[in-house]
């Protein structure tokens, strides 16, 4: 069974009608005020800096679209971040997870307006010929395959409506390689050739970036970098200058390798 798990989309807490499309009031009460939201996709929300980001994007005004495999972490997003926001359980390297929660979405919301494809894991540090295959596998399994699952089912209704930015985190170790994190840096390679091949696929009015998130203090960092990865910014600090640099992508920039800045 997929981990996605059939889950039910979110209610209007407002009206009580059930599916918020069925709302007959959504865009005045369930929707923010603000005329420039934006409905905004994040994989990868459980913790780091999906989850700071979501938590930016909502203080914004912009309705958050999230997953993550942590069912107990999705949980707990849904009681902090309620309707119209909405969070599932889904396995971005499982094609068929994928598969079923896009087409409930895209139901539900219709095509994203800001796709992030931030789901990542990395390797222990280790020389590659000393990491287990299964570790490797996982590790393109999530972060190459899995952001081609989330393109494979979202960016065709976006492409219909030629209208949106996808943003495929990449990594400083995308563009300069490290010893011992082999894996991961093919990985993030790999995301930086397809993301600016895809921009080239796409049409007019969207745009695909590749994204160097920067250097910031998350649990995959601690992995590798042990205590002194403290020196650098939280993901609470990160979000204040990211959010605002996401929401200005525009198609002026697609294909163009962006870096954020702290």
């Amino acid at each position: 069974m997929s981990s996605w798990g059939g889950l039910q989309p979110a209610n209007c807490d407002s009206c009580g009608t059930g599916r918020l499309q069925s709302c007959p009031t959504f865009e005045m009460h369930c929707m923010p005020k603000s005329a420039k939201s934006r409905v905004v996709l994040i994989t990868g929300v459980t913790k780091g800096l999906g989850e700071a980001m979501t938590a930016k994007f909502v203080s914004l005004g912009h309705c958050v679209i999230g997953c993550g495999r942590s069912a107990e972490a999705i949980e707990l997003l849904r009681g902090r971040h309620m309707a119209p926001h909405r969070f599932d359980v889904v396995d971005v390297s499982s094609d068929s997870d994928v598969s079923c929660w896009a087409k409930s979405v895209l139901s539900e919301f219709g095509p994203p307006d800001l796709l992030l494809n931030n789901a990542a894991i990395i390797n222990g540090n280790a020389a590659l010929w000393d990491v287990p295959v299964e570790e490797f596998d996982a590790v393109i399994d999530i972060n190459i395959k899995g952001t081609a699952n989330v393109v494979r089912h979202f960016v065709p209704a976006m492409i219909e409506r030629r209208r949106g930015v996808i943003v495929n985190f990449s990594s400083g170790w995308g563009r300069v390689p490290s010893k011992d994190v082999a894996p991961y840096c093919a990985s993030k390679w790999g995301i930086e050739g397809l993301t600016q091949s895809m921009a080239q696929e796409l049409p007019g009015g969207m745009a695909a970036i590749p994204l160097d998130p920067g250097i910031i203090s998350t649990e995959m960092l601690r992995r590798c970098f042990g205590a002194s990865a403290s020196r650098y910014p939280e993901p609470d600090q990160w979000v204040e200058v990211a959010v605002p640099f996401l929401l200005q992508i525009s198609a002026n920039d697609n294909g163009k390798p962006l870096s954020v800045r702290i």
